[in-house]
């Protein structure tokens, strides 16, 4: 007999997790100046009473419109979890992430022969951390090397690691390439991705066809997959507009159910010097997501997609 889960706790002390939350936002978030101002405003909001709740799920939304009503970062959330948080905010869905790997087969729930010699190869429902993913992504990548195409599926792909990012990309391109580059606040520094030297297994290349498939789901990490690969000119977007959200986030509990997600760096493409923060991946061939497979079956069979 299985144990009903117990409810979440009630927030019992609204104006400690408000504070808490406006402290940690105008200390880490990439923005200095907005951060400024949505301390403020979440003052403000408490002030007026706009968060008089118990229930954390209600909180957390309210919260969230209020953090987002500024400049709309996806990633800028007061997040509720109806699992109880760690203290650390960064492993606050650690034993739930664990769980979503292994039903995911690692990240790679579907690899799959088509016609014409096309692999089809899927990434979801994130891009796992790459200490966990390198095993299973290099056996699919290196499954789908013998392929003459290869599609992409990242339509239920909602995020993860850039070092899990640099890790597909180089087993698409045959050179070192510098693929992204992040700005972090802490610091004032920057850090760079390239593609690795060497990887575990084959390569699919730098020449043969790639098709990417997107969907307004796709967000985050899996954006600046397509991206990257979109920037580089090494594959053919097709799909949907993604998600919108190019800024690297830390967590932190302010509340035994409630994550403080907040953006403390932004990324910055070398080629175009901006990334596709607010404006999402737009896609070469635009097309529904439930059909974007056969539009990139039709383009595989009629054309080859632009080689690097």
């Amino acid at each position: 007999m299985t144990t009903p889960a117990a409810s979440p706790a009630s927030v019992d002390d609204v104006p400690a997790v408000i504070e808490e939350t406006a402290r940690l936002l105008a200390a880490n978030y990439v923005f200095p100046e907005v951060a400024e101002r949505l301390a403020a405003l979440l003052r403000r909001r408490l002030e007026e009473g706009a968060y008089d709740t118990a229930d954390p799920a209600e909180l957390g939304a309210r919260v969230t419109a209020d953090l987002q009503s500024e400049n709309g970062d996806p990633h800028l959330r007061l997040k509720f979890h109806p699992e109880r948080l760690l203290e650390n905010g960064d492993q606050a869905d650690l034993p739930a992430l664990r769980r979503e790997f292994a039903a995911s087969l690692g990240g790679v729930p579907r690899v799959e022969l088509l016609k014409g010699g096309v692999a089809l190869l899927e990434l979801a429902p994130m891009l796992f951390p790459l200490a966990w993913a390198a095993e299973p992504l290099s056996a699919a990548l290196t499954l789908v090397a013998r392929a003459d195409t290869l599609i992409l599926d990242l339509r239920d792909t909602v995020g993860g690691d850039p070092d899990t990012v640099a890790f597909v990309c180089s087993h698409l391109l045959e050179e070192r390439t510098h693929l992204n580059t992040q700005y972090w606040r802490a610091g004032d520094r920057y850090e760079q991705f390239w593609t690795l030297p060497h990887v575990p297994g084959a390569r699919f290349g730098g020449t043969d066809p790639v098709y990417v498939l997107t969907s307004g789901r796709t967000f985050s990490a899996a954006e600046e997959l397509a991206y990257n690969l979109q920037q580089l000119g090494r594959a053919v977007i097709v799909g949907e507009t993604t998600r919108g959200g190019a800024h690297p986030r830390e967590g932190w509990a302010v509340h035994p159910h409630l994550e403080a997600s907040i953006p403390v760096g932004r990324a910055i493409n070398p080629i175009s010097g901006t990334n596709w923060e607010g404006t999402g991946v737009r896609p070469d061939v635009s097309c529904p997501a439930g059909s974007a497979l056969d539009h990139a079956l039709d383009l595989a069979n009629a054309e080859p997609a632009p080689r690097a």
